[in-house]
């Protein structure tokens, strides 16, 4: 590795292990697949996912990440109020 290649991004390499398929995230959240799969076409909901022809997979970290976005406080659950 020359130290020009130390300086230059590499891109992201993605594992087939780091691929979900939609019935592994159902489960995992406790839905449906066709409740993704509802989301999905009617782009409801922002859960990020990969399509490859008619295959459709999600990454485990965006799914982590969905995951985190949809936390919600005591007081946030309230409505605000404390």
């Amino acid at each position: 590795m020359t130290p020009q290649d130390a300086l230059e991004p590499s891109a992201p390499t993605l594992a087939a292990a780091d691929l979900l398929t939609t019935d592994q995230v159902a489960n995992a959240l406790g839905l449906s697949s066709r409740t993704l799969a509802a989301w999905r076409s009617s782009r409801s909901n922002s859960l990020p996912y990969v399509k490859t022809g008619s295959r459709v997979r999600y990454r485990s970290q965006d799914v982590a990440a969905w995951l985190e976005s949809r936390v919600c406080s005591a007081v946030e659950a309230a409505g605000g109020r404390t």
